[in-house]
């Protein structure tokens, strides 16, 4: 399983910033007031964070101890992690984006809006770094089973042995 790209991240934050902009920028044209996050979801950014980072620390400690683990269970742990890590480039994103429309404005911005989009944003980064770690936590070292053996029964092998076509 390959790690999880930082230029995926990027251009999902990209795109997902552009979004709340266009979001923001589409409420302000038809008259209503602009999106603000709750400030109940950068702590729920960071729980799933925690919650990746302890999904992951058995699967370190059982590679450390030299224990074998469930590779099922080191695949849930790795997906977990990549999954919030795609999440907290999106939310990163989409909170830069509605704080950038927020300081176009001609206005000065809220307090309590600039704050919850601070916070938004501040959680949604360390949601990626936690996940990206989860991810390291989660590399297994390469089963000795898993490696390709040197003599393949029933393959005749090169045609210079006689084995060819």
């Amino acid at each position: 399983m390959k790690r999880t790209s930082v230029g995926v991240l990027i251009v999902l934050a990209v795109f997902a910033g552009a979004g709340g902009f266009v979001l923001d920028h589409m409420l302000t044209a038809m008259g209503r007031t602009t999106f603000t996050p709750s400030l109940l979801l950068p702590v729920l950014l960071l729980l799933i964070g925690a919650a990746s980072l302890g999904v992951a620390w058995p699967v370190r400690s059982s590679v450390r101890d030299g224990v074998r683990i469930d590779p099922f269970r080191a695949t849930r742990a790795v997906t977990l992690a990549r999954a919030s890590s795609l999440l907290g480039a999106i939310m990163a994103g989409f909170g830069a984006g509605l704080f950038a429309f927020l300081l176009s404005r001609p206005i000065d911005p809220p307090v309590g809006s600039t704050v919850a989009m601070l916070a938004l944003i501040g959680s949604a980064i360390v949601l990626v770094i936690a996940a990206l770690v989860a991810e390291q936590f989660c590399t297994l070292p390469k089963d000795p089973d898993d490696s390709e053996p040197t003599d393949r029964a029933g393959d005749p092998g090169p045609a210079e042995f006689g084995g060819g076509h």
